[in-house]
């Protein structure tokens, strides 16, 4: 469907004090007021500054780039790393006749094309993408040549190392503004701390009058908290489940196992639950998610993939069967309830145990010494400008992916490499018409061009490969000139394109003079970012106790000072303070000693470390591991109920 804005007029800049939002806010989204903030975002990104919006889940932050992208003459484009969010936003819109676009990781090719063709075409201005987009030569090749008026990044919190939820291809978004000449930047989180804001501010130059925030407090939400055993916990939010009054209910659970079974359990006792985690197949996660939007009544039981971006305005319960990894994780998950303003419960059941599971998902991600070394090794053996697989390198230095990205990212922030770009190395082609049908329909400079493009196709098994560098090199041009023209074929419907082997380009900017005091300058920066993510559990913890105002705990910890307490969660109905028992350190025993005997001789280059050795026992895999078939060892695991600093005192001590 075409969208209203792009056949008129479309309001020169000085034109848009003209504006009249409130109106357009009627007619194009039938709403009748702003929410709070919401018109002071606009207002700014309409005089063309940089604008950072801080509204609580549920404030309205996806208004604020969509009402003013039908004022734009150029695109604009939201980042998102939520496809459930784009998904059901580009309906929402389109149901009300403005056209949107996702690209993300689900499109099929066909898809993918017609969507880029209704930008190109101007028929759609609003385009929603994941972040990795940013990576893709393709889509970065035909964004080069449009206008981008504005934009918008979601989950912008993810751009600070001092967030919870740290993503460095998040951190490229800054350069990526620049080098693509948006004209306006707007950046919206809900769950930023004041430090993660300054970070934010920072890396898009955004002034501190134009950082709007909005109150954190919901008087609507009632928190709850209760320190229960293990074997109270399931009975007890049965007991909720059935004794309060029926409504729209999550739970959240830490493992789509837990999710699994609880659903399982709740279903046996009456009670029609559904799971949800990212192990499910796309259609069913779609299925669960549009039962829950149309349901009154509907009870899921999920992991931390679902809820994001959804629109649910009559979620009444929010139930954390385990606890959530930070402050900032509860904030964000409770404030999918009572959007609709009425009053909904946050209950939050603490089970000491559960500590050991989210501590030690923490400890599994901390690479070795000799991991970090490996890695920084690998990236040396390249001069100059080059290109590596992160795949590569996590598999070679026996380092997690994420970790990897995260490693690269402080060499990039402490001078020592500079991200160029990202690149296929394989691209297979499907001619979906003759090659002479192509030429047919280019003709002069264009025509000879693609016809040598052409030349370089190979055979291969069930499609054509293109070497787009060995292409470049030979006729003598820029690599994005032929992925440009590739592109353009696509885009045509001419080629069906399916690209492999992403590979990232870096050039050395320092040298490094000392491999092994890096390595370990590196390892010591993720062993604190190790202990500041237990840290935020112990900031759960201490809000689960109980032992002031709840909701004015949360709040300080955003930077907001409530005038007085809720009156309404636990501490202040008088059902706090609650203790959280300390569980007593436990021994390995004999037997786990012996096991660590048998996997050292079975597998000695992956047991040298006391921490390789504690992973192994907790269940935390490595790619080594996985490669090795370690995780398919009886003994692998069995110390997973024991925390990861109990079990790394018995088999060494010392982390390396």
């Amino acid at each position: 469907m075409e969208s209203k804005a792009a056949g008129s007029e479309q309001p020169k800049s000085t034109d848009f004090a003209a504006v009249d939002l409130r109106e357009l806010l009627r007619s194009e989204f039938k709403l009748r007021s702003f929410r709070r903030g919401q018109r002071a975002v606009i207002e700014r990104l309409l005089q063309g500054r940089n604008v950072a919006a801080v509204f609580p889940t549920g404030g309205g932050k996806s208004l604020c780039y969509q009402l003013p992208s039908l004022l734009f003459s150029g695109i604009t484009v939201v980042v998102s790393p939520l496809i459930a969010l784009m998904k059901d936003q580009c309906d929402s819109l389109r149901a009300r006749g403005i056209a949107a676009v996702r690209l993300d990781s689900s499109m099929s090719p066909g898809e993918f094309r017609d969507a880029m063709r209704s930008i190109r075409e101007g028929r759609c201005k609003l385009i929603y993408v994941a972040p990795e987009r940013f990576f893709n030569e393709r889509f970065v090749s035909s964004l080069a040549s449009l206008e981008i008026a504005l934009l918008a990044i979601d989950e912008a919190h993810c751009i600070s190392q001092w967030g919870h939820n740290f993503r460095p291809d998040y951190l490229k978004l800054a350069e990526i503004a620049q080098r693509f000449s948006a004209q306006r930047v707007l950046t919206l989180t809900a769950t930023a701390t004041p430090a993660v804001l300054a970070d934010i501010r920072k890396a898009f130059g955004i002034a501190k009058k134009d950082a709007i925030r909005t109150p954190f407090y919901r008087p609507n939400l009632h928190l709850r908290s209760i320190v229960l055993s293990a074997e109270e916990q399931y009975p007890h939010l049965l007991s909720q489940l059935t004794s309060r009054p029926q409504g729209s209910t999550l739970i959240y659970v830490t493992t789509q196992r837990a999710a699994e079974e609880i659903a399982a359990r709740l279903s046996d006792d009456g009670i029609a639950a559904n799971a949800y985690h990212a192990g499910l197949e796309m259609d069913q996660r779609m299925e669960v998610q549009q039962a829950f939007l149309k349901s009154r009544r509907g009870v899921v039981v999920a992991t931390i993939a679902f809820g994001m971006g959804i629109d649910k305005a009559n979620i009444r319960y929010v139930y954390h069967f385990n606890p959530p990894k930070s402050l900032e994780a509860y904030a964000q998950e409770i404030g999918r309830a009572g959007r609709d303003r009425k009053e909904s419960v946050c209950e939050l059941i603490m089970v000491p145990e559960d500590r050991v599971v989210l501590d030690n998902f923490t400890y599994g991600d901390t690479p070795t010494r000799q991991g970090v070394l490996q890695l920084i090794e690998l990236l040396r053996g390249n001069r100059g400008e080059f290109h590596v697989s992160h795949y590569r390198l996590s598999s070679e230095s026996d380092v997690r992916m994420p970790v990897v990205r995260t490693l690269l990212t402080y060499l990039e922030l402490d001078g020592y490499l500079l991200a160029t770009s990202a690149r296929y190395e394989k691209y297979k082609i499907q001619p979906l018409v003759s090659l002479q049908s192509i030429l047919k329909r280019v003709d002069g400079e264009q025509r000879e061009f693609i016809a040598a493009v052409l030349s370089h196709l190979t055979k291969g098994r069930t499609r054509f490969l293109l070497n787009v560098t060995l292409a470049a090199n030979r006729l003598n041009c820029e690599r994005k000139t032929i992925v440009k023209a590739v592109e353009f074929m696509a885009e045509q419907g001419w080629l069906d394109v399916d690209v492999s082997d992403l590979t990232h380009g870096y050039r050395w900017i320092k040298e490094v003079k000392n491999l092994r005091r890096l390595a370990g300058k590196l390892t010591d920066r993720m062993l604190r970012r190790e202990a500041a993510e237990v840290q935020r559990l112990d900031a759960v913890l201490r809000l689960a106790e109980a032992r002031s105002c709840q909701a004015e705990t949360l709040s300080a910890h955003f930077g907001e000072t409530l005038p007085s307490v809720c009156g309404h969660c636990s501490f202040c109905r008088g059902e706090g303070p609650f203790e959280i028992p300390v569980p007593p350190p436990r021994s390995l025993g004999d037997s786990a000693t012996g096991i660590i005997q048998e996997m050292v001789h079975k597998y000695p280059q992956r047991m040298v470390t006391a921490r390789q050795r504690a992973r192994f026992l907790c269940g935390l895999s490595t790619p080594a591991m996985f490669r090795s078939r370690m995780t398919r060892e009886p003994h692998f695991g069995v110390c997973r109920e024991m925390p990861f600093q109990d079990v790394l005192n018995e088999v060494g001590g010392e982390p390396d």
